[in-house]
């Protein structure tokens, strides 16, 4: 079966973002031996996790093996109980969440928010390292580019936001925030996705 359905259970308090303590209290893993480009492959483990939940809900109906199985980020994606309220997706879409955590280093890494009754994901990624190399990368891979068709993009209020289709599925759409100047912070998140079904056609 899915994971259980729980309420979302939120935070208090100003907590950063993405921080040891964090890492220490929210996620029981061990942990992993570091990757080569650990930040790059967590960002990539999240979209691909977003598009397996969405798209693919056979993956995790009936038992989450198969999904992680198919994210291949194996111990560094764990659930966890609750995330911070900065990483918390809008509030229309806090309907039976789960929540998962990717590690990429010891002070970075994503929040990926799934929903068993909603198709939608989101996204959230920060810490004390500059993500925008790694958002660009990810940007111009080849394997985003066969998954994701660019359709806008705009700057406001320091972000720069680019929104894409699916290219499979174009009902799927997904923003993608980030800072539009090199930044680092533990507070708050340097990038924000959320993808949803678009059933407006």
């Amino acid at each position: 079966m899915a994971p259980n359905d729980r309420e979302n259970t939120i935070n208090g308090e100003d907590a950063m973002f993405f921080s040891p303590i964090v890492l220490a209290a929210s996620l029981t893993l061990a942990p992993p031996a570091a990757p080569q480009q650990p930040l790059e492959s967590g960002l990539e483990g999240a979209i691909q996790g977003c598009e397996e939940w969405v798209l693919n809900p056979a993956s995790w109906t009936d038992g989450i093996e198969p999904f992680m199985e198919n994210v291949a980020l194996g111990d560094r994606m764990g659930l966890v109980d609750s995330i911070p309220e900065s990483a918390q997706p809008p509030r229309n879409l806090r309907v039976a969440n789960h929540y998962w955590r990717i590690n990429a280093t010891k002070d970075a890494g994503y929040f990926l928010v799934v929903s068993d009754h909603v198709p939608m994901c989101h996204i959230t990624g920060g810490g004390e390292v500059d993500l925008q190399p790694t958002v660009a990368a990810l940007m111009s891979s080849a394997d985003f580019s066969r998954n994701w068709q660019l359709v806008d993009e705009f700057s406001d209020d320091g972000m720069l936001t680019s929104k894409f289709s699916h290219r499979q599925e174009p009902s799927l759409i997904m923003t993608l925030s980030r800072s539009d100047q090199s930044k680092t912070s533990a507070a708050r998140p340097q990038l924000v996705v959320t993808a949803k079904i678009d059933l407006r056609g």
